[in-house]
């Protein structure tokens, strides 16, 4: 029995949860979350509880279990609270801003960056080194900020680039000088 699977998802008072044949939809305060699922699980409620029920016991069935309870998890977290991901911006000259629908980062290349920001998803730059991205899907929100993140990843010499603000980034010493 999967670990993760078979813990209940609770549904709050203000989210409503709608099973139907083959997809499920969650809407909250914050908005809503469709997802497809696969014929080998099915959810069941009861008490305001929500539980997700292999149909077989194959080995797919066994991997869904789990992996279908975390995405209603993260469905109902999402409508209910809503995800955010923190970039910090660290180098000479980095920056970046907001401009109606698109973020303008400076990287230290020689033309700024223009990243257009998609409709479901909110990026406020709190100061110009410091972006947090926030949505109500997990998945669009974890996308955007990677790849806010590739256009310049931290080097590992002098740290400089865009990093998350909870990642540690391992630093080299470089050459040493001669003597």
């Amino acid at each position: 029995m999967s670990r993760v699977g078979k813990l209940p998802v609770r549904i709050p008072d203000n989210v409503k949860l709608e099973i139907g044949d083959r997809q499920i939809t969650v809407e909250g305060p914050k908005g809503k979350l469709e997802q497809d699922y696969l014929p080998e699980v099915r959810f069941e409620m009861d008490n305001g509880n929500c539980s997700v029920v292999r149909t077989t016991e194959t080995k797919r069935a066994r991997a869904m279990h789990g992996l279908y309870r975390q995405l209603l998890f993260n469905m109902v977290h999402g409508v209910t609270e809503g995800f955010r991901r923190e970039l910090l911006i660290t180098g000479v000259g980095y920056r970046a801003e907001a401009k109606d629908d698109a973020i303008v980062l400076s990287l230290g290349y020689s033309n700024p960056i223009e990243y257009r920001i998609p409709e479901d998803i909110e990026i406020v730059c709190e100061t110009p080194n410091k972006v947090v991205v926030s949505g109500i899907d997990k998945q669009r929100v974890g996308q955007v900020a990677s790849e806010l993140r590739s256009l310049r990843p931290p080097e590992p010499y002098k740290g400089k680039g865009v990093k998350y603000a909870d990642e540690t980034v391992r630093r080299k010493v470089g050459k040493s000088g001669v003597k």
